[in-house]
């Protein structure tokens, strides 16, 4: 038998018959791969974004404008969250142990594999809001809290596999039977559990730092991780108070005759700004706004932290300045911790979050309806805003104070005409400081010409009849737009109400560029990046027209907006979805079962482990 050299043998193996099954099959796999790949990277690894160098009609260049270099940050630091996403049990038990200190708890492996089941993003930094919501809570006694929440008068029960909705909701909103709806969906995998909800607007608990730092500090000493063998997974279950039945905790209310922004600051830092700022006591003068305002959360006058972004503590100036501070529509706060689940808070609020239940009705208002709008060229190139005058009670000394009506004002040409012709200053907002925005149409004095051709805004409801006829000097209702018309505009607003805005999902969901203000947390802020999926505001709404400007001013600026619509409309898709809510209720009344268990700390899944 011949000898053959390296070369020849490989040269004898292409032309062999035999060989060629598997070389072929070597190559599909290969091909097969590459697509798996390149399907991977646009789904979730977009290719830079990147602005030519193109000059805008109104003579500014945007290649080097900060929105420009916020998009490309807020897109790394999305990527950087998304690489720590968890596919398989085991990765997801070692990442929740790293986070957070404990073993997960029990369930938590079917509840991972009905995340797999709907093919959920499962980042545990998603779920952050969950720890720093409960962790005050494994410092208090799991006896009082468990009797609290059985008798609050609105409670979602789990018994049996089975979640039934307890309280009388005749003459109020459904939210009582929504949230049951939700919790049902996955009751058969739950412990005994009850879930008493805040059937207010606003939140309801401010309870004072010193003593929110003093249960964190008290958490953190006492938190463990047992051996394996030493980990339970059986509840006690909640027949011990449902046949003691107790009487309902009712801690003391602060009412209407409170300032809320003075309750308010009492849960800020001692090192914040805001802490022992008084609430004004006079609001007959134009609202006012912190003079040559650099605030640390800003880059270049944009939000750049928009947790920072949304905490009064962080902005004094907003006690006349949003309605919430001015006089809040309704007041019913305390300062102890009870237990409660609400749909948005303030960063300094107690309440436990969940997904708002407007989020889950089918109602066009909310859900915006079937269609995402048409594509972003099909788009009028204008900014469209309908919705009632909420967000605070308006006063004859207090209207111009509230941030609705400072926003409708600042979008409405004959009020932009007024302060750019020097007729004194508006009492609701300021023009743009041109020292430190890019802002051609101010410098050039055509914002009110701007205005009048781009925005289409209005109140549909101002108040019930007679409360607030003063109003109507300054304002008109208009007819209402359906959400299927205002998807036909590029550009929309989000600004509070009475506490959130239940619309921002269906903005997000749709193909238009949604641009948020809000002093109001929800359960989905750690999983949503401010810049690629939506345009971040600050509260005064100072940055409202240079950015406008920007999207709407150029080529360059057009792409940009577009990009972050499509980026948030597809985001969205992901992890907002009905079966992501279910999921982080689903985990959090996992965590709040064990929390309220007197076995807590020997509780846990460590399936993983053995």
């Amino acid at each position: 038998m011949g000898r053959y050299t390296d070369a020849q043998f490989s040269q004898l193996r292409v032309l062999d018959p035999r060989v060629w099954p598997s070389r072929i099959l070597i190559r599909y796999l290969a091909a097969l791969l590459f697509l798996v790949f390149l399907i991977a990277n646009f789904t979730f690894w977009d290719p830079p974004f990147d602005l030519p160098e193109l000059h805008s009609p109104l003579g500014r260049d945007t290649d080097h404008h900060p929105i420009r270099k916020l998009i490309n940050d807020a897109r790394a630091a999305h990527h950087e969250k998304l690489s720590r996403r968890s596919h398989n049990i085991n990765d997801a038990a070692q990442r929740y142990r790293a986070a957070r200190g404990r073993h997960p708890p029990p369930g938590f492996d079917r509840w991972f594999q009905a995340a797999l089941d709907c093919d959920a993003v499962i980042v545990e930094d998603y779920f952050d809001r969950i720890y720093k919501d409960l962790t005050p809570w494994w410092a208090l006694d799991p006896a009082t809290i468990k009797s609290r929440a059985h008798s609050w008068p609105w409670v979602v029960r789990v018994r049996d596999g089975n979640a039934t909705g307890d309280g009388n909701t005749e003459g109020r909103v459904p939210w009582l039977q929504l949230w049951t709806d939700l919790v049902q969906d996955f009751a058969e995998h739950l412990p005994e559990v009850d879930m008493p909800i805040n059937y207010m607007d606003e939140p309801r608990l401010l309870v004072p730092f010193q003593k929110v730092a003093e249960l964190v500090d008290q958490e953190q000493r006492e938190r463990v991780m047992p051996s394996p063998e030493l980990v339970t997974t059986q509840f006690e279950g909640l027949a011990k108070v449902d046949a003691a039945k107790p009487d309902k905790y009712d801690p003391t209310w602060s009412g209407p005759d409170k300032q809320y922004w003075n309750l308010a600051v009492k849960a800020c830092s001692p090192d914040s700004p805001a802490h022992a700022v008084k609430a004004m006591a006079d609001y007959r003068a134009p609202a006012q706004f912190p003079p040559n305002y650099h605030p640390p959360y800003a880059y270049q006058g944009y939000v750049a932290n928009w947790t920072a972004a949304m905490d009064p503590c962080e902005q004094p100036h907003l006690r006349g300045l949003h309605g919430s501070f001015v006089e809040p529509i309704s007041l019913s706060s305390t300062d102890e911790f009870i237990p409660l689940f609400g749909g948005s808070k303030l960063p300094i609020n107690n309440e436990i979050l969940i997904p708002g239940a407007m989020y889950l009705t089918d109602d066009e208002f909310y859900s915006g309806g079937d269609s995402p709008g048409p594509k972003w060229s099909k788009k009028k190139t204008g900014v469209v805003w309908r919705g009632d005058a909420s967000g605070g009670r308006a006063r004859p000394q207090t209207w111009h104070h509230l941030h609705r009506h400072r926003l409708i004002d600042m979008l409405n040409a004959t009020s932009v005409e007024a302060a750019e012709q020097g007729q004194g200053r508006t009492m609701t907002f300021e023009l743009p400081d041109t020292s430190l925005y890019d802002s051609p149409h101010t410098v050039q004095r055509t914002l009110a010409a701007w205005i009048r051709d781009f925005a289409d805004v209005g109140f549909v409801r101002m108040c019930p009849p007679g409360e607030c006829d003063f109003i109507f000097e300054h304002y008109s209702e208009i007819e209402s737009k359906p959400m299927q018309e205002q998807y036909e505009y590029k550009f929309l607003p989000d600004a509070d109400g009475n506490s959130f805005s239940a619309r921002f999902r269906g903005f997000l969901r749709s193909t238009s560029l949604p641009l948020k203000a809000t002093i109001y947390a929800e359960w989905h802020d750690d999983r949503l990046t401010p810049w690629l999926h939506f345009v971040p505001l600050d509260n005064t709404f100072r940055d409202l027209y240079p950015a406008l400007e920007f999207f709407s001013g150029s080529r360059a600026g057009d792409r940009a907006a577009r990009f972050i619509a499509e980026h948030g409309q597809r985001w969205s898709e992901k992890v907002l979805r009905h079966e992501d809510m279910r999921l982080y209720v689903w985990r959090l009344l996992l965590e709040w079962a064990r929390v309220c268990d007197q076995n807590r700390h020997s509780l846990g899944y460590v399936g993983d482990l053995k």
